[in-house]
């Protein structure tokens, strides 16, 4: 068993996997692009080990997460450009920047005050990095619905916004109008085009609502699992399946569903 530190024994394992005379052939075939993928699924691991409460699962996920940073930061070192001490010390010195009135002398502030000097700090610090437009840095790679609140909150710090909730909603039945008003031609680009400017709208809703739209869909889709898993259950004591019942027969069980509260 190693003595090092933790940390230390793992940046270990993956340079040994990356070894081009002993390291793992499929580590070795890797680079940033092909690791990118299970960077993200990590991530959302991550994500539902904290939804389902699991302790043992998320000390799991986070590990494995904690890997995926190991592996980027091994990938750069082989390319001369940095390495995982660098990443740490990165992160470090960021949050001690943004944090003057724990690790400063700036006087202690509020939560909401604060908010307002991490987004000067960050604004700054975009604008070292000659990201001077007000969307910049606003990563592309986000999920689409997060990226929409993303890219609406900063316009929103200029005032570019909908005055409130309700304001959204007329503009959301405005969408709506125009898409079905596509729905006879059925050109793809055309509903393609209309459906993302319903999505980006409700994705606005949820940010006025206080909401985060990707948690919102998450719910969403758990209650459709839960749902047609009844309806599923409900058949099954009958003897039948979904292929051999009715839509009819499926919505009523649905119904059911609603009512028991599932």
């Amino acid at each position: 068993m190693s003595t090092k530190p933790p940390i230390s024994a793992l940046v270990d394992v993956m340079a040994a996997l990356r070894d081009p005379v002993s390291g793992c052939p499929w580590d070795r075939e890797q680079d940033f692009a092909s690791i990118a993928p299970y960077t993200i699924e990590e991530a959302y691991e991550v994500q539902s080990a904290i939804a389902a409460n699991d302790p043992a699962q998320l000390k799991d996920e986070l590990g494995d997460l904690l890997f995926q940073v190991v592996y980027h930061a091994r990938l750069a070192e082989e390319q001369g450009w940095f390495n995982f001490n660098d990443v740490a010390q990165g992160i470090t010195d960021k949050m001690v920047r943004r944090h003057p009135h724990v690790f400063g002398d700036a006087a202690a502030r509020d939560a909401g005050a604060q908010t307002a000097a991490w987004e000067a700090q960050k604004a700054q610090e975009r604008q070292a990095r000659a990201e001077t437009g007000v969307l910049d840095g606003v990563a592309g790679a986000l999920p689409a619905l997060r990226r929409a609140h993303k890219l609406t909150s900063r316009a929103a710090r200029v005032k570019f916004d909908w005055p409130d909730a309700n304001a959204v909603l007329d503009k959301l039945e405005e969408e709506t109008a125009e898409l079905r008003a596509e729905l006879p031609g059925a050109n793809a680009a055309r509903l393609q085009d209309e459906l993302g400017d319903m999505l980006f709208v409700l994705a606005n809703l949820a940010r006025k609502l206080g909401l985060d739209a990707e948690t919102c869909l998450d719910g969403a889709n758990a209650k459709f699992i839960r749902r047609f898993g009844h309806i599923e259950a409900s058949l099954a004591a009958a003897g039948k399946t979904p292929r051999d019942s009715s839509l009819e027969e499926m919505d009523q069980l649905w119904n059911a569903a609603k009512r028991s509260g599932l």
